[in-house]
């Protein structure tokens, strides 16, 4: 998931000719320490929350003994500050020093999710902080750093991959609903019902692939995109027809691959169209 947005946010920046490659480098590393710290935050928190003792998917290293509580914190903290080295310099190369406090206030979303007293991964905002943080600002963040200014191409593919990534989550709450239901975790997926929160992750779906569509009049090749339809429409119907959740584990892999492979086929796309017409 990490990927995706940078590779958006780059390929976006090259249709108006201003992709540059250390930019790039470092936003992914940012985006990827980010990610890889959200992972170490949640099993640290939701381990000592309880919440990982009944779990359906992959084991946890807190709530499991594999390590400790401690050791999990250090990690996702060691990657926060990793990311956040990884941001000073894309904010000093860039100029765009305002991305400074953006930063800022990802890394504390990163840990508030499932962190602190008042972890709002808990309350149903999950889904919000993710659109935001991994759809609009890794996108938009990326462009801008490398453009200095945003185009439609931005935005399309930056709420496309939040849209993504919501689905993803969505889909790993769903499978975790009768334990988060049990733990007090008011994930979006708990609160809407398991009904509700399949038509949604539907949704999230569809509408993230009909967006390119707006790209199309500017660019035919961006049409490459839909060759991800047949594993997106896949990864709806398990979700609306399964009623085993561990059916649900594949498409969390299948949601990362496909907005990685609409992000790249979208980036193919401008460069055929910059280079062959």
């Amino acid at each position: 998931m990490a990927a995706a947005p940078v590779i958006a946010g780059t390929a976006a920046a090259q249709a108006m000719h201003a992709a540059h490659a250390v930019p790039a480098l470092l936003a992914l590393l940012v985006a990827l320490f980010l990610q890889i710290g959200v992972n170490y935050a949640n099993d640290y928190s939701d381990g000592v929350r309880g919440t990982d003792d009944d779990r359906v998917g992959p084991l946890r290293l807190t709530a499991s003994g594999a390590a400790t509580p401690r050791q999990v914190k250090l990690a996702a903290f060691s990657c926060f500050g990793l990311a956040a080295v990884a941001g000073v310099a894309l904010v000093a190369l860039s100029q765009q020093w305002w991305l400074g406090v953006v930063g800022v206030l990802a890394i504390a979303a990163a840990w508030g999710y499932t962190g602190g007293k008042k972890p709002y991964g808990y309350m149903g905002l999950g889904d919000v902080f993710v659109f935001i943080f991994f759809g609009l600002v890794a996108t938009l963040g990326t462009t801008v750093t490398q453009a200095g200014r945003l185009n439609l191409d931005s935005w399309v593919l930056a709420v496309a991959t939040g849209l993504f990534a919501c689905a993803l989550l969505m889909a790993n709450n769903i499978r975790d609903i009768p334990g988060d239901e049990v733990a007090g975790k008011r994930t979006m997926a708990v609160r809407l019902g398991d009904s509700r929160a399949r038509l949604t992750f539907t949704g999230e779906m569809f509408v993230g692939m009909v967006l390119p569509l707006l790209l199309v009049p500017h660019n035919p090749w961006v049409l490459l995109v839909y060759a991800m339809s047949p594993l997106a429409v896949g990864a709806a119907i398990t979700v609306l027809r399964s009623t085993d959740r561990r059916e649900l584990i594949p498409v969390l892999k299948q949601c990362g691959f496909i907005n990685l492979g609409v992000t790249v086929l979208y980036a193919v796309a401008v460069l055929v169209f910059q280079y062959v017409g």
